[in-house]
């Protein structure tokens, strides 16, 4: 089994780009080369940025694959909150997606320092 495959962070994410993409079905047309193919990429780049990091040999090159999950989070953040100003997403799917976004970047940011303790 691949060592990224084992990181709660890695699972949540991955199974919150589902849940984006899931979401951005119902974005305006419109919108398929704007606010929805990037908030989607963002999205993918969490748990991508995770399993690269994990698969480096050093730690530190980890730490910094998770600093740029850590970037996608902070990202996805502000286009999800502009989605709802723009009425793409009603409240409580922002409500519930900030929610899981906040989980990811804790699961994220313990995985760093419990890494850092290693250095």
């Amino acid at each position: 089994m691949k060592p990224h495959k084992k990181l709660n962070s890695w699972i949540k994410s991955f199974e919150f780009v589902k849940e984006i993409y899931l979401a951005t079905r119902q974005f305006p047309s419109e919108e398929k080369f704007g606010i929805t193919s990037q908030i989607r990429r963002a999205s993918v780049f969490v748990p991508v940025n995770i399993a690269e990091g994990a698969a480096r040999k050093g730690t530190k090159e980890f730490i910094h694959f998770l600093y740029i999950s850590l970037g996608s989070l902070s990202e996805l953040d502000t286009l999800i909150l502009l989605s709802r100003e723009l009425d793409f997403l009603n409240e409580k799917e922002c409500e519930q997606l900030i929610e899981k976004l906040d989980i990811i970047g804790k699961l994220i940011y313990g995985l760093i320092k419990n890494l850092e303790t290693r250095l």
